[in-house]
């Protein structure tokens, strides 16, 4: 380029940046597109984003009020279990109580095993 030569760059420093942040933190510099806060790499660009009714973006529920107390009362349940049957299993080594054979079958194999 010669050095006579005179850069009119003041309409691209003038128009209004692109409102997205960098991986590095920094927003990014390009400008946005017309009638857009975004640049053409950030979603200003025709046809970007999700289609119309957008099926990948359906709730699954797994974190609603309902799911958590659930699977917190489940969690209480199994310990309260789990308690109650190492208790059961204390009293049969000191021989204060047998296991009806009815329900345990197997039971005693399978743990001392």
């Amino acid at each position: 380029m010669s050095a006579d030569h005179i850069r009119n760059t003041s309409a691209m420093s003038a128009s209004p940046r692109c409102g997205a942040g960098t991986r590095g933190g920094l927003p990014c510099r390009a400008p946005a597109l017309r009638g857009k806060l975004r640049c053409r790499m950030h979603g200003g660009a025709a046809g970007s984003g999700a289609p119309s009714g957008n099926r990948n973006a359906r709730k699954h529920g797994a974190f609603t009020r309902e799911r958590i107390a659930e699977r917190e009362a489940i969690r209480t349940l199994l310990g309260e279990a789990g308690k109650l049957l190492g208790e059961m299993e204390a009293l049969q080594h000191r021989g204060l109580a047998t296991p009806p054979a009815r329900h345990l079958k197997g039971y005693s194999a399978m743990r001392s095993g």
